[in-house]
Order: C-alpha cells, then structure tokens, then sequence
C-alpha cells in the first residue's frame, strides 16, 4: 500500500504548468512538515517535502493555497526519472495529492476566507478539531 498523510505549511505559493502533450494542470508546491520529536536543547527540525496536484485538485491547490498557510495532503510517494541534455540522470521523489485540506483555524476578528464565503465553513478542507495547529511563530522558514 502506498498512502501518505502529511501536515505541514506552504513554503511558498503553488507554481501552475499545463502538461505539453495534452494541456493538463499541475500544481506544484512544497510542505515544511514538523518532525515529531525536538531533541533536549536543539530547536524543531522540519521535512520539506515536495507536492504535486493535477487536474482539479491542482487547480483548487493554486486557487486557494497560498505560502504559510497549514494545509494537510493525503496522496501517494511517486519516483520519477529522466536524462537532461548533457546526460545527466535525475532522480526526485514527490508526493502525488489526492485529497487536500485547509488545517488553519480560524483566529478570532478574522473574516472567512472566498472558499467558505462561496461553499460554507462544511465544504471539503476543514480538517476539524482533532488536528494541532501551531502558531506561525514555529515556521521553519
């Protein structure tokens, strides 16, 4: 079984290509994930890892993800290679989304954002209660 959850904030707002071949969206951005444990006297480390979405996923993730922001991704660890022009061989391994999800709560004075000013605070994305949300303070970037 290949199944990834990750909870984490955007690094830096979704980047949008279209595909050569048959013009379909990805979007493509990278999480800073908290690790779970912080060693005695040294400061929290985070994984950054790379997302992908395409289609109306993608297009959803870069209408209404923006950097900072909590978001939880649930998708599959995908490996892909290729051969540059001089060659060379790449490696990368990315997280393919497959369900994605607001994690920021709401603070107190804030307005609700479009997506629930067009969908209600129930649409898909409100991850609930049973998720810790940090303040921005813990960015690691």
């Amino acid at each position: 079984m290949n199944k990834v959850i990750l909870m984490g904030r955007l690094t830096r707002d979704p980047e949008v290509r279209y595909t050569q071949t048959n013009n379909t969206l990805v979007a493509s951005f990278s999480l800073a994930v908290n690790r779970r444990f912080v060693r005695q006297g040294e400061e929290r480390q985070a994984d950054f890892i790379n997302i992908v979405a395409w289609s109306k996923l993608g297009e959803f993730c870069s209408k209404y993800f923006k950097k900072g922001q909590q978001v939880g991704i649930i998708g599959r660890i995908q490996t892909r290679t290729w051969d540059d022009d001089q060659g060379a061989k790449h490696y990368v391994t990315e997280v393919v989304a497959e369900e994605a999800y607001f994690a920021d709560s709401r603070r107190e004075g804030e307005t609700s954002n479009s997506f629930e000013n067009t969908f209600g605070n129930t649409a898909p994305g409100n991850m609930g209660a049973d998720f810790e949300v940090s303040s921005s303070d813990d960015l690691p970037f």
